[in-house]
C-alpha cells in the first residue's frame, strides 16, 4: 500500500521515538477492514518499537484503530484509514504518542495539561478536505497531553450511517461528548479558547500591557506575512495580530501559480508563511479579531490605538491593515439557516458528503466553474447558476465543464432563497431575470462561489473606503490616516492573488519604515 520512498521517510521518522508505540486494531470481516491492516502491518514492519495488535470482539466502530504508548492509552484513534490529507496525521501521532515533543508553544502545553473535566471528542473528515487535518492534528495533540482527552477521527465516508444519523453537511465536523461542538476549519488555539473560558481575558490583559510596536500588523494573511518579515528585518519593534494566521490561504487546497513554486497546498503555504515570520522577533497575537482604529491625531498619547473584540488595545507607532477578504454571502432567506446544513461554501472539503446527490453551485466565474467540476465527478447531478447572461470563467474551464454529461449550467438567475424542513436545506428558488418567472430546484446542497468582500466594516467613517468596501490606496500603500498603511485583498489594488498580495504587504512594510523615519526626523 506504501511506496518505497514514502517507507524510507516513515523509517527516518520512526528515529525520533522514544517511548514503543502499540497499534490495535479492531476489525470485522469487510474489505475496508483488509485495507486497514495491510496498511498497519507495512507500518509496523518498519520498526521494532511498532508493534500490532488485532482485536474483532470488543464495541469500538469496525474498521478503526488506537495509537498508543505501550502500557498507556493515549487516547488517539483512527476510525477510517487515514490516507491523503490525514496521512500527515497519523504520522504525527505514531511520533508523539512515541515521546516525540510537538511543535507549540510551551504556554499551549501547559494550558492544555491544565484542562480539568472528562473530553471525548469525535472528529468527522472526509479524506479530500484540506481543512480536516489542522482540527484531527490539534486534537490529537491535546489528547496525548492531557489523559483526561480522548479523539476519534472518523471517515464520513466509511461511518455514512452516523453522518446521516447525525445530519453532517459540512467537515470538519466535532463532537464532544456526544454534543456538536465546532463545525469548519478550527485551530488549536481556538479549541483551546472554547474550552479554556478565562483565556481570552488572560490574553487581552497580556496585550494591554505590551508595550508600543513601530509597526503593528492587523492581518496574518500573505500580505501580512510579508509585511511583518519586512518590518522585523528593519530591526524595528513588530508586531502581528490576526483573527487567524494564513487568511484565505488556509481554504485554499491547491496553488499552482505562486512563481517558483511549482504546486502546493493552502495549509502548506500557510504554515510556511507563520514559519518565516516566527524566525525573527515577531510578536504574534492570533485569535484576534479588529474592531476599532483610533488614528495617532485622536489619541492622548500620539500612537495609533487599534481595539479588538476581546477588549484588548494595542498601541503602535504605524500600522499595516491587511485584513483580507471573506466569502461573499447571497444574503437570501433560509442561507444562515441552512449553512453546513446543506449550503456550503467548500466544495474539496464538503462534496464527499454529497455523493449521489444533486447540488448547485452559485457563481460562474473561476472559482464557480472549477468548484463545479470537481462536484461532477463527486454529485449525480451539478447545476451552475450564473446571474449574468454569460459565465465569465476562463474557457479552457468551460470547455471542460460543458463536457460533463451530468452538468447544467441556467444563466441569468437571481437566487432569492434556500428552501429546507428546518433541519437541512432541500431546494432554492431563483429568478429567470429574462422572463421574471420563479422557478425552484430540488437539491441537497449548495456551494456559494460568487467572490469576496473586504474585511474592512470595523473601519468605516475611519479610513477611506472604496463604493465596495476597500481601503483607498496610492502606489505606496498609503491610506487617508496618517502613520496607517493597508495591503492585500482588502485595498483598491487589483487582481486578488497571493503573490500580489505579498508584494503589496512588502511595500506598505517599507512605506511605515519610510513614515517611522521620517517622523522621527
Amino acid at each position: 500500500m506504501l511506496e518505497a520512498s514514502l517507507k524510507g521517510q516513515l523509517k527516518t521518522y520512526f528515529e525520533h521515538v522514544v517511548h514503543p508505540i502499540e497499534l490495535v486494531a479492531s476489525l470485522d470481516d469487510r474489505d475496508s477492514s483488509r485495507e486497514m491492516l495491510e496498511l498497519l502491518t507495512e507500518i509496523a514492519e518498519l520498526s521494532e518499537k511498532v508493534t500490532l495488535r488485532e482485536q474483532r470482539d470488543d464495541q469500538e466502530r469496525k474498521p478503526s484503530f488506537s495509537v498508543n504508548r505501550v502500557g498507556a492509552n493515549m487516547g488517539i484513534r483512527f476510525a477510517g484509514i487515514p490516507m491523503g490529507h490525514e496521512f500527515t496525521s497519523l504520522v504525527l501521532a505514531l511520533l508523539q504518542a512515541g515521546g516525540h515533543p510537538p511543535k507549540i508553544e510551551p504556554e499551549i502545553v501547559e494550558q492544555i495539561k491544565s484542562l480539568e473535566g472528562e473530553f471525548r471528542f469525535e472528529t468527522y473528515i472526509s479524506l479530500s478536505c484540506q481543512n480536516c487535518p489542522d482540527v484531527v492534528q490539534a486534537l490529537n495533540v491535546m489528547a496525548v497531553l492531557n489523559p483526561n482527552i480522548r479523539h476519534t477521527m472518523v471517515d464520513g465516508g466509511l461511518f455514512q450511517e452516523e453522518v446521516a444519523a447525525l445530519e453532517i453537511m459540512g467537515v470538519p465536523a466535532v463532537y464532544l461528548n456526544g454534543k456538536p461542538f465546532a463545525n469548519g476549519r478550527k485551530t488549536l488555539e481556538e479549541i483551546i479558547a472554547k474550552l479554556d473560558t478565562g483565556a481570552v481575558a488572560r490574553d487581552a490583559a497580556k496585550m494591554d500591557a505590551k508595550e508600543a510596536f513601530d509597526v503593528l500588523v492587523v492581518g496574518g494573511g500573505p500580505a501580512g506575512a510579508a509585511a511583518a518579515v519586512y518590518a522585523a528585518r528593519k530591526g524595528i519593534r513588530t508586531g502581528v495580530a490576526a483573527e487567524r494566521f494564513g487568511g484565505q490561504v488556509l481554504d485554499t487546497l491547491s496553488i499552482e501559480n505562486f512563481i517558483s513554486v511549482l504546486e502546493t497546498e493552502g495549509p502548506r503555504m500557510a504554515a510556511a508563511l507563520e514559519a518565516h515570520v516566527r524566525h525573527y522577533n515577531v510578536d504574534i497575537m492570533n485569535l484576534q479579531t479588529a474592531t476599532k482604529l483610533i488614528p495617532a491625531s485622536e489619541s492622548s498619547d500620539g500612537l495609533v490605538h487599534v481595539e479588538f473584540e476581546s477588549g484588548a488595545t494595542l498601541r503602535s507607532k504605524s500600522v499595516v491593515l491587511s485584513t483580507g477578504a471573506r466569502w461573499r454571502n447571497m444574503n437570501v432567506p433560509g442561507e444562515a439557516e441552512y449553512r453546513t446544513k446543506g449550503v456550503a461554501y467548500c466544495p474539496h472539503c464538503d462534496g464527499p458528503l454529497f455523493k449521489g446527490k444533486s447540488v448547485a453551485v452559485i457563481g460562474g466565474g473561476n472559482s464557480g466553474v472549477e468548484a463545479a467540476i470537481d462536484l461532477a465527478g463527486i454529485v449525480e447531478h451539478v447545476t451552475v447558476i450564473e446571474f449574468d447572461d454569460k459565465l465569465r470563467a476562463d474557457g479552457v474551464l468551460q470547455k471542460k465543464l460543458h463536457s460533463m454529461p451530468n452538468v447544467k449550467v441556467i444563466l441569468s438567475a437571481l437566487t432569492t432563497e434556500v428552501t429546507g424542513d428546518g433541519q437541512k436545506m432541500d431546494g432554492l428558488v431563483y429568478t429567470d431575470r429574462s422572463t421574471g418567472e420563479s422557478h425552484r430546484l430540488d437539491l441537497a446542497g449548495v456551494f456559494v462561489q460568487i467572490g469576496l468582500v473586504p474585511n474592512t466594516d470595523w473601519l468605516k467613517g475611519t479610513v477611506e473606503l472604496s463604493n465596495r468596501g476597500e481601503i483607498v490606496v496610492d502606489d505606496r500603500g498609503h491610506t487617508s490616516v496618517p502613520g496607517v498603511f493597508a495591503a492585500g485583498d482588502c485595498t483598491t489594488v487589483p487582481y486578488k492573488q497571493i503573490v500580489i498580495a505579498m508584494g503589496e504587504g512588502a511595500k506598505a512594510s517599507l512605506t511605515a519604515f519610510d513614515y517611522l523615519i521620517r517622523t522621527s526626523v
